[in-house]
């Protein structure tokens, strides 16, 4: 017996069709906002992904990388942004229209410790808009990420928001941190004691430090905010509280990729079985990252969910709808001698838009009908030796069990309420 692969999975039919819903449902709501969508392909040249002061450990540690037949360094995506923007890049998107609006829904691939929630191979889905700076942008993205929250039933949105500011705010927050950490470094983590070499903004952000007081008392990048970037972060903030979106403001919310700037945020939503582990979307603002691919000067802003996540929170909320395939006709045939007839009502039912299946194995009549009821359909039809002389059907509601014949065209108005 073969396995599937540590950190993946399968996604059978009864799971699939709720993945279909909200794809279609997403699609839907994105369209609303103008939002276009984009695939790229699950595999990029590494240098799209290992850029030059990206120190996070989703690239550092987390990626799937390897050499092709070529001798081409090749790295899975582990994140959509970075191909998006190569792709805009490439294709000279840019120069269509000043704001490219684009959705994306797809699998991203991360070598992590395989948990709950967590995968190796996980789909997302998000939004990128791309070539304007604008804070009502931005303020249109993460209103998006709150709509989908609440569009879809769930309920107790919380937005977590910060701002990292322009590269000269950046600049100037690091130096803060440095000179701050530096003289707690017993207090820092291994891992927070090299990154306060490489990028100590991250040390906000780690896991093993997190709610001590060292990071409790770091210096806070709001109070190094450029004049520029403070006003853009107060009308993001404004736009948000007139729209009456429920927002507060994370002095240590960095995010856990390196090329955000500005606005950086979390969406949080009230999901009883998750506890604290409620953060279901993130996003922000990113000036550099086209420059960093060799393109021209872009700044985009987006945001990106985890769809396993996401429908274990509509599964664990009770918002999901009833999603049942149900048939509108199962096709019984007493015998092989008539399911050429029977194969060619199946067609004609099926051209007509309806929902039919019929019965193709040589079991018992009880086996076939069981397995007929099991899909649970609308209706059952019967074809025999008198059926097939007479070209009729002999048609069984489910829910009546009245059973009566009809020609083909007599069930069709039937079904249609004629």
């Amino acid at each position: 017996m073969h396995y599937k692969v540590k950190g993946t999975y399968d996604l059978l039919p009864n799971d699939s069709v709720k993945w279909q819903y909200v794809s279609r449902k997403l699609a839907s709501i994105f369209s609303r906002y103008n939002y276009h969508e984009i695939r790229t392909p699950i595999m990029e040249y590494s240098e799209v992904i290992h850029r030059q002061g990206e120190f996070s450990d989703m690239v550092q540690k987390e990626t799937y990388n390897f050499v092709d037949k070529g001798n081409r360094n090749i790295t899975l995506r582990p994140e959509a942004t970075a191909g998006i923007m190569r792709s805009i890049i490439e294709n000279k998107s840019y120069a269509q229209t000043d704001l490219l609006k684009y959705y994306y829904i797809g699998p991203n691939y991360r070598y992590e410790r395989p948990q709950k929630g967590r995968f190796r191979e996980f789909y997302q889905f998000g939004v990128e808009a791309v070539g304007l700076k604008s804070p009502y942008l931005d303020a249109e993205v993460i209103m998006l990420a709150s709509d989908i929250i609440l569009e879809f039933g769930l309920d107790g949105v919380l937005i977590k928001i910060n701002s990292l500011g322009d590269d000269l705010s950046r600049s100037n927050y690091q130096k803060a941190l440095v000179d701050y950490f530096t003289k707690h470094t017993s207090d820092l983590c291994g891992d927070c004691n090299n990154r306060l070499n490489t990028n100590p903004l991250r040390i906000l952000d780690c896991k093993v430090d997190f709610g001590k007081p060292v990071l409790l008392n770091a210096p806070k990048s709001v109070d190094y905010l450029t004049k520029e970037s403070k006003e853009h972060f107060e009308t993001v903030l404004k736009v948000l509280a007139d729209n009456n979106v429920n927002y507060e403001v994370d002095h240590n919310l960095v995010r856990g990729i390196d090329y955000y700037s500005e606005t950086v945020f979390e969406v949080h939503a009230n999901i009883k079985s998750f506890g604290n582990a409620n953060t279901l979307a993130g996003g922000g603002c990113y000036d550099n990252l086209s420059k960093d691919l060799g393109g021209p000067e872009l700044s985009g802003v987006g945001f990106s969910f985890g769809m396993e996540r996401f429908i274990e929170a509509l599964e664990v909320s009770n918002v999901l709808p009833d999603l049942k395939h149900n048939l509108d006709a199962y096709l019984i045939a007493f015998s092989d001698d008539f399911k050429g007839y029977t194969a060619n009502v199946l067609k004609a039912l099926r051209d007509e838009g309806l929902l039919a299946e019929m019965d193709y194995d040589n079991k018992s009549f009880k086996s076939k009908l069981r397995k007929a009821l099991s899909n649970e359909p609308k209706f059952l039809i019967f074809i025999g030796e008198d059926e097939v002389k007479n070209n009729k059907l002999s048609v069984k509601n489910t829910k009546t069990e009245v059973q009566e014949e009809m020609t083909l065209s007599d069930f069709l108005k039937l079904l249609k309420g004629e």
